[in-house]
């Protein structure tokens, strides 16, 4: 009996120090959610390597969203193909006519080439094509990220673009990453273009709390309602230097020699050394710095 008091005894003991060694540690931090790893399968030898976050730039002046538009010029020959996945909000009815605002064929052509490329894909054409969108999203040579919903400008004066009130923002970039969860888009990236490339002080500002890297680029294709994809490929092969971001477009009524400008862009590139990343590669190689 002596024993047993003695052994509950210094469990109350124990139990209490536990109690105040906790205390002492302060309050339990509120649990974060995280993405949940792939099972691993039966046979593995090894545990699953847990999920890394996509690289991005510390903020720029002011804490406001910084703004990446071309990768480091030295320590190899890296460029990044990037294509823009239009389609506005006001665009549903000219689509349910027929217009296209996909290209099945430049995908496709990026597959056989073998290209990695980083798509920036409005939420408004994620929801006209949910299929692609989440093809594309989920193939490992492609990464998916923000055009915005609307495809609305940020400014004013923005290639006849409607302008979005400044209210309206961050949500509108917002209700795009909820469009791809939606539709089955795996693991977009934190990355913002903004429609037309126009930005300011006061957009910068408004998106601060997403927590986005704004990508901008330093070589114009030139594709959008392009005849001749001999020039655009011209232009790009002209334009393209070390660690080069090129914008070009996604979308067949707009752009609709983009597939063949890219047939001929990809073999020039690879023959003078050029290898080819998605955006994420360079802004990691950039250190956190623009």
């Amino acid at each position: 009996m002596i024993t047993r008091v003695r052994i509950v005894s210094a469990v109350c003991v124990l139990a209490a120090a536990l109690s105040a060694l906790a205390a002492c540690a302060g309050p339990e931090e509120p649990a974060v959610t995280r993405a949940p790893r792939p099972a691993p399968s039966a046979s593995a030898a090894s545990p699953v390597p847990a999920v890394t976050r996509p690289p991005t730039l510390a903020p720029g002046p002011a804490g406001l969203t910084p703004v990446f538009e071309h990768g480091r010029r030295t320590g190899g020959k890296a460029v990044a193909l990037t294509f823009d996945a239009d389609m506005t909000a006001a665009q549903g009815a000219r689509a349910r006519r027929g217009e296209r605002f996909d290209n099945p064929g430049l995908v496709a052509a990026l597959r056989a080439l073998k290209v990695p490329a980083t798509v920036f894909m409005t939420g408004r054409w994620a929801e006209e094509y949910p299929q692609q969108a989440r093809a594309i999203g989920r193939d490992p040579l492609f990464e998916v990220a923000n055009h915005s919903y609307s495809h609305y400008a940020f400014t004013d004066d923005c290639y006849g673009l409607p302008t979005l009130p400044e209210k309206r923002m961050r949500g509108d970039v917002e209700r795009a990453y909820a469009v791809f969860r939606k539709v089955g888009v795996r693991a977009p990236m934190p990355y913002f273009r903004f429609p037309g490339g126009c930005y300011d002080h006061r957009a910068l500002k408004a998106l601060t709390p997403v927590g986005v890297t704004a990508v901008q680029w330093d070589v114009v294709s030139a594709d959008a309602f392009a005849t001749d994809a001999g020039a655009v490929a011209r232009e790009v092969l002209d334009g393209v230097r070390a660690g080069s971001v090129v914008v070009m477009h996604c979308t067949r009524s707009a752009a609709p020699t983009t597939e063949r400008a890219v047939r001929r862009i990809v073999p020039e590139l690879r023959e003078k050394g050029f290898r080819f990343v998605k955006v994420s590669e360079l802004i990691g190689a950039a250190g956190g710095r623009a």
